[in-house]
């Protein structure tokens, strides 16, 4: 019973491993065939829009809905009016507010569209003008997210305001980042804080040595490596890597007492994180307020252009991107499978 469930499988398993081949091969040819063309292509478009009008017509639809006939004719000539003045440029010069986006993850990719974004804002951006920033982000890689502060310290040596609004969570890397801006806004139940430098990795040097399996790591340097995977740590490598990591913690305090001064760093630079209203009374925020109320408020008084900067990802990127689902999907679809022949 046992044996031709076997040999099913593997027989599922040699066609699956073929296909695969089949496919990198002929992903591999293709690479090759675009490379020039991606050269040449690179698919990059900055999307800007008007917040403004986005605020008016969600308004518009209600108040189409509620106002009577008589008021409803009244709006539509008035939005027409308005078109039409601004058709001709006949509108007001107002202040402007550049409306920014920041989604992090653990590597911090999305710095590769803020970089692009803050260098068009600081292009076009004049006296008055101003930048909001939304920013989600539970931390990640040092480096990254160091980049990305960066990438707003350049607002503040141009002389444009900055504002962050937390509307969930900025923590670690993410309140990194916040501490940059002139004023820090968050809901009163984000996730603010954590203030701290966290490193772990598993150690499998005795599974392998029960396993008769020799590793060898070679380097130069004495602490070219501390802590590894598969080798033998030993309490030199412990105390250097901690000694690394506080060292990292002590340049996080110090980026955030450069940018915030106000900070009891002994109180909130412990690793902890707090709910909005908490970080209020830390000084770990400026204001309780989303980032919807401001520029509602802002909403009258200036303009309020929301910018996204995107790239088409490259063939090869996109052909990359594939291969990986796919490999995952056939791993599932193995695990899966062979689960139910062996229940």
């Amino acid at each position: 019973m046992l044996e031709p469930l076997l040999q099913e499988y593997l027989l599922f398993l040699a066609k699956t491993v073929t296909v695969v081949l089949a496919m990198a091969a002929a992903v591999m040819i293709a690479l090759n065939a675009v490379r020039l063309l991606n050269t040449l292509r690179d698919g990059e478009r900055l999307h800007v829009r008007s917040l403004n009008q986005r605020f008016q017509d969600l308004a518009d639809a209600v108040r189409e809905t509620v106002l009577p006939d008589a008021q409803i004719k009244k709006l539509r000539r008035q939005r027409k009016a308005e078109a039409k003045a601004r058709h001709k440029g006949h509108r007001a010069e107002r202040p402007r507010v550049f409306v920014l986006d920041f989604d992090g993850d653990l590597h911090a990719h999305a710095v590769e569209a803020l970089r692009e974004e803050v260098s068009a804002v600081l292009q076009a951006a004049q006296p008055g003008d101003e930048v909001l920033l939304r920013l989600e982000s539970e931390g990640g890689l040092v480096h990254a997210y160091g980049l990305a502060a960066s990438q707003l310290a350049r607002f503040r040596a141009a002389s444009v305001p900055l504002t962050v609004a937390i509307d969930k969570v900025a923590a670690s890397g993410g309140y990194l980042m916040a501490c940059v801006a002139n004023r820090i806004l968050a809901a009163p139940f984000a996730i603010v804080g954590s203030i701290g430098v966290v490193a772990q990795l598993p150690n499998f040097h005795r599974l392998l040595r029960r396993m008769d399996v020799d590793y060898e790591l070679h380097t130069a340097g004495e602490f070219k490596r501390t802590l590894t995977l598969f080798g033998e740590n030993t309490e030199a490598g412990r105390a250097k890597f901690k000694q690394e990591i506080e060292d990292t913690h002590q340049l996080f305090k110090q980026f955030i007492a450069e940018h915030r001064p106000q900070l009891d760093l002994a109180k909130v630079a412990t690793g902890e994180h707090w709910f909005g209203a908490r970080a209020l009374a830390l000084k770990l925020v400026d204001a309780l307020q989303t980032s919807d109320d401001f520029l509602l408020q802002k909403a009258d008084e200036a303009e309020l252009i929301a910018l996204r900067y995107q790239r088409r990802p490259r063939l090869a990127e996109r052909l990359a991107h594939s291969l990986t689902t796919l490999g995952m999907h056939l791993r599932r679809g193995l695990q899966s499978g062979a689960g139910a022949r062996w229940r």
